[in-house]
């Protein structure tokens, strides 16, 4: 009976996709927009100015994060300190999925109230689309 490690078989890691700057993401949606002629449109200004308030948001918890430490320090009764997840973490993972829920509705704002078709072929066939 032969003995020793058990192998499975691993997938190489993931190369971190080449992502857009967040100001070139919300520009793709606005020429997205206006392919469609709904960049007037009202359920789309209202929200895109959503959205533009997350990526702040987004921006700056993100500086948080990179700036401070995952711990913090709490005091709760009796000047006790006690160790805890730094808020922030809770917060940028809350805003982050309101953000991309948000690009949703953008999305499908724009593909409903569009002229025409606004996305090449691959991306309305449901494949990845770099937003």
């Amino acid at each position: 009976m032969a003995t020793g490690k058990k192998t499975t078989a691993r997938k190489a890691p993931r190369k971190a996709k080449d992502t857009l700057p967040i100001n070139q993401a919300a520009e793709d949606l606005i020429r997205m927009a206006e392919e469609g002629g709904v960049e007037q449109n009202f359920f789309f200004t209202t929200t895109f100015n959503r959205y533009k308030v997350q990526l702040n948001t987004l921006t700056r918890l993100q500086k948080e994060l990179s700036d401070g430490d995952v711990l913090i320090t709490k005091e709760y009764v009796k000047g006790r300190p006690n160790l805890v997840a730094n808020p922030a973490i809770a917060e940028y993972n809350r805003t982050a999925t309101a953000a991309n829920q948000t690009v949703a509705t953008l999305l499908k704002i724009i593909t409903t109230f569009a002229d025409g078709p606004v996305m090449n072929s691959s991306a309305a066939a449901g494949d990845d689309c770099d937003l």
